[in-house]
């Protein structure tokens, strides 16, 4: 029987949160990401970003170079989050089931930045830089979600591994900014497939699908139960 994600406890999400400071750089980030929730980046002036944080041009010059430096501290927070938020309780499940948790965690730490994310998206949508610019930042964060479902990301491989991860996880990304549903029917189910064909990218996931979990459908704890065939389906 198909079998319905379920969202678990939010206070699980919430206990791992990037949690806004009232440091000079957390607020640089807070005001960036709420004016990349309203505007494309390319459209995000110096100015605006210090006048929204409450700091000077030069605090903020002295701070980040760059919008792109900004983003790559705010993905670094998540990277943090991620990490601090796991679940021991996975440790003996599969590879790829534990590979599942770490992106659904990141996912929902991610849930207060959706429209931020949707905007990244439609600029790098039309902008080959920021394109490029966003996957070096993303396949950095993807080493350190290989590590944390404890999968190897050194090495050319791991390279690799992680390269495919980062397309992997942007393609679901495109489903999540359109998904309303509280419980990520659609995201999870996403998710759930693109894992299911990553076991097809040369070097993505070696020796880590080759598990029978992989010969079915992915079946992780948290997150399913045995009601609503319909949801999984849509």
């Amino acid at each position: 029987m198909a079998r319905k994600p379920t969202r678990p406890p939010k206070g699980a999400a919430a206990a791992a949160a990037p949690r806004g400071g009232d440091s000079e750089r957390d607020r640089i980030i807070a005001a960036f990401m709420t004016l990349l929730a309203d505007k494309p980046i390319e459209q995000i002036g110096f100015a605006e970003i210090a006048e929204g944080a409450g700091v000077s041009l030069a605090q903020l010059r002295n701070a980040f170079g760059s919008t792109i430096a900004i983003l790559a501290a705010h993905m670094k927070e998540l990277d943090r989050a991620v990490l601090a938020g796991g679940d021991a309780d996975m440790g003996e499940e599969p590879p790829r089931e534990r590979l599942f948790d770490v992106l659904m965690r990141r996912i929902e730490i991610l849930a207060p930045h959706k429209a931020a994310v949707r905007s990244l998206i439609r600029s790098a949508s039309i902008n080959p830089g920021l394109a490029l610019a966003l996957n070096g930042l993303t396949v950095r964060s993807q080493q350190w979600m290989l590590a944390a479902a404890d999968i190897s990301s050194s090495g050319p491989k791991g390279m690799v591994r992680a390269q495919g991860l980062a397309l992997l996880f942007a393609s679901v990304l495109r489903t999540w900014i359109n998904d309303d549903d509280p419980g990520l029917a659609r995201t999870m189910a996403a998710l759930d497939r693109a894992l299911a064909r990553g076991q097809r990218w040369a070097g993505l996931l070696d020796n880590v699908c080759r598990i029978p979990a992989c010969a079915g459908r992915l079946r992780p704890r948290r997150r399913r139960d045995d009601t609503d065939e319909e949801t999984v389906a849509a």
